[in-house]
């Protein structure tokens, strides 16, 4: 792969290899900016195809940390890394402690947490290595688990997206969560709560069945989650879903889901609004669980990241308000505001 001319490179400060032959640990470290503080993003272990497929991924993902952590407010870049393994069958704590050495080599300009197919555990794994690693347990001076939050934040944005185009409450209207792992599981759970009438995929039936269960929820297959005739669409798995091809079958008025990147490119957001849907920007309603984990290493007390939290609906406001006021998409318009608060203390 050609990192400086991938489309997904975006001036990143650095972008790094880093592997462990006795542990078998392949993993990219991809840092988009430090502008605003040190680059702090998730560790995500996936069975990618090769290096170029992780890498792209890593690059993604690192431009969307930048952009969520100046839309949260915090004092941190973007950065992300990804270790290309199986976390059912490869992961070891062995590989965990070799990729804490490796972030360690970064000398603090990147903190990593957990993500998808992390743990915990994990985290304090790569603890014993660096210090340069949030998202630990509480033992280990951490704040555990960051995904309550991200569903929380998620939750709050959703139930403000559905107020504001459907006029109305949470009780009765149609959601489709698509990907039930730690986020979708919580997300499914507190909109049951709110009385929303449920509509779930997973690509573990087992899962699924136990949510139509708790949940009283529809189960459906994956791929036709998007195309399911719902008010809210709530995408919760790998991103990229919605392209030039997806679109014409969305069946939502009203996307709102933890899923990241979950444009395949830039143009698939003015797609969206020709459709007519709502694109609420993935990395400002899912940023709960960054402002989870950015606790420990900004001295934010409790009180403080649940203002946040709680502030994330309100940013989401804001911006669907200058979308409709403006023409701009949803994704533009926080792009821009992300933007302004970023670009000037790189200058």
């Amino acid at each position: 792969m050609h990192v400086f001319d991938s489309p997904d490179f975006d001036d990143h400060e650095q972008v790094i290899f880093a592997s462990d032959a006795a542990t078998g640990l392949r993993a990219v470290i991809a840092v988009h900016s430090t502008a605003l503080g040190p680059a702090l993003g998730g560790c995500r272990i996936h069975a990618y195809a090769d290096e170029a497929d992780a890498a792209r991924d890593a690059l993604r993902l690192s431009r969307g940390m930048t952009y969520k952590a100046a839309l949260a407010g915090l004092a941190l870049g973007g950065g992300k890394s990804v270790v290309l393994a199986d976390p059912a069958r490869d992961k070891t704590p062995a590989m965990m402690r070799a990729m804490g050495r490796a972030v360690e080599r970064l000398s603090g300009r990147y903190i990593a947490a957990e993500d998808m197919g992390a743990t915990v555990a994990d985290m304090d794994a790569m603890a014993d290595e660096t210090a340069h690693v949030t998202g630990r347990s509480p033992e280990r001076g951490g704040v555990g688990d960051p995904s309550p939050w991200t569903a929380r934040g998620v939750f709050l944005c959703l139930e403000a997206a559905v107020r504001l185009r459907l006029g109305r409450g949470l009780a009765g209207a149609r959601v489709c969560v698509k990907g039930l792992g730690s986020v979708g599981w919580k997300l499914a759970e507190a909109l049951h709560g709110a009385g929303a009438a449920l509509t779930v995929a997973d690509i573990r039936d087992d899962v699924a069945a136990r949510a139509a269960g708790a949940f009283g929820a529809a189960v459906i297959p994956v791929e036709a989650a998007l195309a399911a005739e719902v008010d809210v669409y709530a995408p919760c798995a790998m991103g990229g879903e919605f392209n030039i091809d997806t679109i014409p079958a969305l069946g939502a008025q009203i996307i709102c889901g933890a899923a990241n990147n979950q444009l395949a490119e830039a143009a698939d957001g003015g797609r969206l609004a020709a459709r007519g849907a709502l694109y609420c920007p993935d990395y400002l309603v899912n940023a709960g669980g960054l402002i989870r984990v950015a606790q420990p290493p900004l001295g934010m007390d409790e009180g403080a990241a649940l203002a946040r939290l709680e502030a994330l609906p309100r940013t989401l406001e804001t911006v669907l308000a200058e979308s409709a006021r403006s023409g701009a998409t949803p994704a533009e318009v926080a792009d821009a505001l992300a933007r302004r608060r970023f670009a000037p203390a790189a200058g």
